[in-house]
């Protein structure tokens, strides 16, 4: 009887292999037999009694692990996971939850939510919900038992520390909608800017519908905005390259193994814009369909490619529903943009690299034209046309972060004022900073440089050498030096502070999008990209081959 079961388990793993080529028939046969007896073995004769469904969820996911990242299995429990991961919809979770100091904390929040509707706040600290504890419970486990139906309520109790006392919320339940856009606007001089977060259901219509708005309020020059962006739904990167370039011509091309994977995306309506001046801001994390949409509108010059360069994931995945409401998502091609390359920048596929997969080197890169003929590479990602390096952050910021001592202090702020201007207008002024100042103080919030972190590995080494006294004195003067530079730092660094505490400010206010706009302000990025847009013969020169 018991084998039967196992059997069972295994017809869902069976039926994955249908399409492998017939050589490898035998070698399936062999191993699922094998794997079967294993199983059986242990679920007969094991000293424990064990659980056949985990070691074959075990089981599925490290094989499929070794193929690529992207490539996963889906059981029965986990699909409504993904459904949300690629609507956006999650019925009841506005809330990001982070581990701190081994408690839940809530970092961020959808603004006009359920929670905030309710009264929680960030920084929160989540004890119970629905009267089960929090402790040593994983965040997932926390969002599922928020989780449930629209109209429904749950009870969450949390400690806040502003108010140094627990307290308890009803939470009513509602269809919550990650945005694809979080913010459009125009940013002055006719620029305009749309921030795209992510590549769900209807992105192309949503960065539509905000450019005819932003077209309407006078946008003569276009910022898009696809930094951190993860991608998503290659539907998607389609219809958004259709607003601005013409129709029929191929954007990206998919090659698998499967013929039905091979497949030319074409656009298919006439350009809403075929000429306005487009930059697109990319990053390190911009991946997948912003990688489409970059690397695919640098290809056919259409737009001006400002920042970092991106991720370097060239893959398609797709979704197979499987027996018992499982699924599994399975990367069945790689895609190729108009010149032809291939953004690709890890190798999974060579059964010589080493597991995990192989970083194609730039010396490998092969050169393409695009279509003016500028040459472009593939050198794993999608490289700007105009590079932009990131701001240096001071050591003294970083670990004004680390311990937290700008989100506590957000915190604080929160809870002493009931509003702020604007997410635009806020700034942190010398009231504010003096304030923050002697939080720090009050507080006693202790940080350390990586000077000192050296000088502390230095008393190390010279006390394991018995050699720490005939250095003593010296290490005492600049102990003491380290501290007044730290103390000076707060006033030499005090504009690059300021900034971090104004939007962290402004955060618990507006949330994520009003952090975003209050960004804008000191954005090298954005600076960067208007003064290409703005100058007309310089965004001309960037698109035209070089002599």
């Amino acid at each position: 009887m018991r084998k039967t079961i196992i059997i069972a388990i295994f017809i869902a793993i069976a039926g994955l292999f249908t399409n492998i080529s017939a050589q490898n028939d035998f070698e399936i046969v062999k191993n699922v037999d094998i794997f079967i007896d294993v199983l059986n073995e242990l679920n007969e004769k094991y000293a424990d009694e064990i659980s056949p469904g985990e070691l074959t969820q075990t089981a599925i996911k490290a094989m499929l692990q070794s193929l690529d990242p992207y490539t996963v299995y889906y059981n029965e429990g986990e699909i409504e996971s993904y459904r949300m991961t690629n609507t956006g919809e999650s019925n009841d979770i506005d809330v990001t939850l982070q581990t701190i100091d081994k408690q839940l904390v809530i970092i961020d929040m959808i603004g006009e939510g359920p929670s905030v509707k309710s009264g929680l706040r960030v920084g929160d600290r989540i004890l119970s919900v629905n009267g089960q504890s929090s402790a040593n419970r994983d965040i997932d486990a926390i969002y599922l038992a928020m989780r449930g139906q629209p109209g429904s309520t749950y009870t969450v109790e949390v400690y806040r520390p502003t108010e140094r006392k627990n307290l308890t919320f009803k939470v009513k339940r509602e269809k919550v909608k990650q945005p694809n856009i979080p913010w459009s606007g125009l940013l002055g001089d006719k620029v305009g800017y749309i921030k795209l977060n992510q590549f769900l259901e209807n992105a192309g219509s949503d960065i539509f519908d905000a450019f005819k708005a932003l077209k309407e309020k006078g946008m003569e020059y276009l910022i898009i905005d696809l930094r951190d962006n993860g991608g998503g739904l290659l539907g998607e990167a389609v219809n958004i390259i259709d607003i601005f370039v013409g129709k029929d011509i191929p954007v990206v091309e998919t090659k698998g193994k499967i013929p039905d994977m091979n497949n030319i995306y074409k656009t298919h309506n006439v350009a809403a814009d075929p000429d306005i001046p487009i930059v697109v801001l990319v990053n390190e994390h911009s991946a997948s369909a912003s990688e489409i949409v970059s690397g695919s509108l640098q290809d056919l010059d259409r737009a001006v490619i400002v920042g970092k360069k991106s991720f370097g994931k060239g893959l398609v995945q797709k979704v197979y529903p499987m027996e018992y409401n499982t699924s599994m998502k399975v990367t069945v091609s790689k895609y190729y943009i108009p010149s032809g390359r291939c953004v690709q920048n890890i190798e999974y596929f060579d059964r010589d690299t080493t597991k995990g997969g192989y970083k194609i080197p730039d010396s490998l890169a092969v050169a393409y034209k695009t279509k003016n003929g500028r040459t472009v590479y593939d050198k794993g990602g999608v490289e700007p046309d105009v590079p932009v390096d990131d701001e240096e952050i001071p050591d003294i910021l970083t670990a004004l972060i680390e311990e937290r001592a700008i989100f506590d202090y957000a915190n604080d702020y929160r809870a002493k004022h009931d509003s702020i201007a604007k997410a635009e207008d806020f700034t942190v002024d010398d009231v504010i900073y003096n304030d923050f100042l002697q939080f720090l103080k009050a507080n006693q919030y202790a940080y350390t440089t990586e000077v000192e972190t050296k000088l502390d590995e230095l008393k190390a080494a010279a006390k394991a050498d018995n050699a720490f006294s005939g250095i003593q004195t010296a290490y005492n003067q600049l102990k003491a030096q380290i501290e007044t530079l730290k103390t000076q730092d707060l006033t030499t660094h005090k504009a690059a502070i300021s900034r971090a505490l104004t939007q962290e400010i402004v955060s618990r206010y507006y949330f994520s999008t009003g952090k975003l706009i209050n960004s804008l302000h000191h954005d090298r990025y954005i600076d960067t990209a208007k003064s290409v847009l703005l100058d007309r013969s310089r965004y001309n020169a960037i698109l035209s081959p070089k002599k």
